[in-house]
């Protein structure tokens, strides 16, 4: 969401101090105590008839009649999309810190959860990561197996070391006979050992934007047979599915004063440990990434759709697999947020998991892309 308001520079600096103010001390801020704390180079009768222009727009509001000014949900939008920039130096912290996780035997779900832990620390918020998708899982092995007269299956294990099958019809010759069993035998195993080549290490849901135009020649009957039957494994692949969500920090960040009210905190914590399925969406599901120079999404306070957060601000953003995104990342904290550093750590912790989900950090159990499978099937030979 984005708020549309002609500021002049000198309310945008007003503006700016006044949410640093809030963000600092959680006080309402009159004019006074901003010149006394800000290099503003105006009267404080200057800054009261900024801030009142501020408030008229729906940018500051007063909680009392007497007390000063405070920042809104529109306000904080101002702050977060024009007057500020993430802090560098955290997001090489980030970075710096996630290496020293074990990235490297295979154990996703530790990593992450060790990784969660480590952005509420730096971020001061609750941080949120969710498990990969394995349905975004890149393929490890594949075996075409006839299992009768005109019937084939496709058998494919993923990176994940999961086993997923489509069961199709063996296309017929140009004089509409089915192949001879063993010729079929022998040449899908050829098939078999190509496709193998060309795709492992592809992600399932990538398979039916291959050209298959260029299988080679030899191949040329089973082209548009095997594009159907990848096809048909890729669909499966096409809607983002529930993940687990991995929580951390959450007993440090109820600390904060805005999580004083018992009922807010239990329908908080009801959110985050027993209802994660209403949440999911939220994290996963981008629709600012798609605007060029946005790689976070940030829902303040009213922007967010789920009641036990409308006080709260959501910053995500998706790590991927190639341009596949496979899981998220984000912070929860109030709307009274260090954004540039909470956007910092969003974004360094994307990146770092996408180059990690990517291969490059990882390595599964057994290191060797061509090993064994341990699946019947797969290790015929």
């Amino acid at each position: 969401m984005s708020v549309r308001v002609n500021l002049t520079d000198r309310q945008q600096h007003i503006l700016w101090a006044t949410v640093r103010h809030y963000i600092a001390t959680a006080e309402p801020v009159g004019s006074k105590a901003l010149a006394d704390e800000f290099n503003l180079s105006v009267s404080p009768a200057t800054i009261r008839n900024a801030m009142g222009t501020l408030e008229k727009a729906g940018l500051l509001y007063q909680p009392h009649t007497s007390a000063g000014r405070v920042p809104s949900d529109s306000g904080y939008r101002i702050y977060v999309d024009q007057l500020i920039q993430p802090s560098d130096t955290l997001a090489r912290k980030v970075e710096q810190v996630l290496d020293q996780l074990n990235w490297s035997d295979g154990r996703m779900d530790a990593a992450l959860r060790g990784a969660a832990q480590i952005l509420a620390t730096i971020s001061g918020y609750i941080a949120m990561i969710t498990i990969p998708q394995t349905n975004m899982a890149c393929l490890r092995h594949l075996q075409l197996v006839q299992l009768e007269p005109g019937k084939v299956m496709l058998i494919v294990v993923t990176d994940a070391y999961e086993t997923q099958s489509v069961l199709v019809q063996l296309p017929r010759d140009a004089e509409g006979n089915t192949p001879d069993v063993e010729i079929v035998d022998r040449e899908l195993q050829i098939l078999s050992n190509f496709l193998n080549t060309k795709l492992r290490g592809r992600s399932l849901s990538e398979l039916s934007a291959i050209d298959w135009s260029e299988l080679d020649r030899e191949f040329e009957l089973y082209a548009e047979w095997m594009g159907t039957m990848l096809t048909a494994l890729s669909s499966r692949q096409s809607h983002p599915t529930y993940t687990r969500i991995l929580i951390g920090g959450l007993a440090e960040a109820l600390r904060l004063p805005e999580f004083s009210q018992l009922q807010q905190v239990q329908t908080l914590v009801q959110l985050l440990e027993q209802e994660q399925e209403l949440l999911w969406p939220l994290i996963f599901e981008s629709p600012e990434l798609d605007t060029p120079g946005k790689r976070v999404t940030v829902r303040i306070g009213s922007e967010n759709s789920l009641e036990p957060i409308r006080g709260c601000t959501l910053i995500s953003s998706t790590y991927r697999r190639g341009s596949v995104p496979v899981g998220s990342v984000g912070v929860l904290g109030p709307t009274r947020m260090v954004y540039e550093n909470a956007i910092a750590v969003v974004e360094a912790a994307a990146d770092y998991l996408s180059e990690a989900i990517g291969g490059n950090r990882v390595s599964f159990p057994d290191g060797d892309r061509g090993g064994r499978s341990d699946h019947p099937l797969l290790d015929a030979p």
